[in-house]
């Protein structure tokens, strides 16, 4: 009996022993949700080489995908990387933790000063958000493909192209370009003007050859398409694949977003959270992470780094926004808000 009872003591021991290895096993660990091909991977090996921490990765496509499961708690994760007025929902939804800086040095360190005075309007002091990826929305077009130079979001709705072009499958900046289009603010909330936007999306529904995200970037250097809506970043990529395409800012306005790095406030690896940002915040890191994703940075170590002359000066990924006019940045619009504009969408989507 005190044999049994030996064994059984002793098998306890071990179960627990295992357990709390498992447990420090999971302990380094930092899990990253990210939006889909949107890091360079060999970073993420980089980062695990030179810390000893283990990258949990998983993608989004959208905001509004994104959203929901955090909010729920669907996964445990450390560090998510949303955008502008994304951030400000999540602030008030008390979904983030008020970052350490004194533990990211590098981000104060390198990230540009305008970047941290455009991230005051969805984050205000600075408190929750470290800026990564910037950019403008605009039109991508095929020279070889439209009769004269694509200028105007009102060209999207000219019927000679019909089926030749690509608009966003995303509610703000569907909206965006219609909104822009008849000279309103893409943060309306005016009823009226919501529904003049909306009735131009269905008028324009039957040009539409598709609502897609990242399939844009493909269709355009395929010449699938004539035009199509896209982020800067996107449009850098094309022009290396494709030199008859062309990306304008239309004369109409257009939004300029910022995609930051954020802790959720229940996040279960901190520290490695800290971190995974601070070296993503390192200017070797983020020019070779630029390089990969061609999206513009803010962090101006890296800028300085950049040897290419003609991509350093792109107008493309580094354009001296005062010379345009009417451009701004999405601002979270409440509950009420978000609501009225997916309805909206929905009636777009299935007319």
């Amino acid at each position: 009996m005190k044999k049994l009872c030996f064994y059984i003591i002793i098998s306890v021991v071990i179960v627990f022993m295992a357990g709390c290895g498992t447990e420090s096993d999971d302990d380094n660990i930092v899990i990253v949700y990210n939006w889909g091909e949107y890091i360079d991977p060999d970073m993420l090996e980089l980062f695990e080489e030179e810390t000893g921490i283990r990258v949990v990765y998983d993608e989004f496509e959208t905001n509004e995908t994104m959203f929901p499961k955090v909010d729920v708690g669907a996964a445990e994760y450390d560090v998510i990387c949303p955008s502008d007025y994304m951030i400000s929902k999540m602030i008030q939804n008390d979904l983030l933790m008020e970052l350490d800086f004194d533990h990211i040095p590098n981000a104060k360190q390198n990230i540009g000063a305008q970047y941290w005075q455009q991230s005051e309007g969805f984050d205000p002091g600075n408190r929750y958000s470290v800026p990564y990826c910037w950019g403008t929305v605009g039109i991508l077009y095929n020279k070889t493909m439209v009769d004269e130079p694509i200028t105007r979001w009102a060209q999207l709705w000219d019927e000679k192209y019909k089926d030749e072009i690509l608009m966003q499958d995303s509610v703000r900046d569907a909206f965006m370009v219609a909104e822009k289009m008849y000279g309103y603010s893409m943060n309306t909330l005016n009823e009226q003007e919501l529904l003049t936007a909306r009735d131009a999306l269905i008028g324009q529904k039957p040009l539409v050859q598709a609502y897609v995200i990242d399939q844009v970037r493909d269709k355009m250097i395929g010449n699938e398409a004539a035009i199509g809506v896209i982020y800067s970043g996107e449009a850098i990529y094309t022009k290396y694949e494709n030199n008859d395409l062309e990306y304008v800012i239309p004369e109409e306005g257009t939004n300029v977003w910022i995609d930051s790095w954020v802790i959720l406030k229940d996040a279960p690896h901190k520290e490695n959270a800290e971190k995974f940002i601070d070296f993503m915040c390192r200017g070797d890191v983020a020019l070779k992470n630029f390089e990969y994703i061609t999206y513009s940075t803010p962090n101006e170590a890296a800028k300085a780094l950049i040897e290419d002359e003609e991509v350093k000066n792109s107008p493309i990924a580094f354009p001296d926004l005062s010379q345009y006019d009417n451009l701004e940045t999405y601002t979270y619009l409440g509950e009420e808000g978000d609501t009225l504009y997916n309805e909206l969408w929905k009636e777009v989507k299935s007319y």
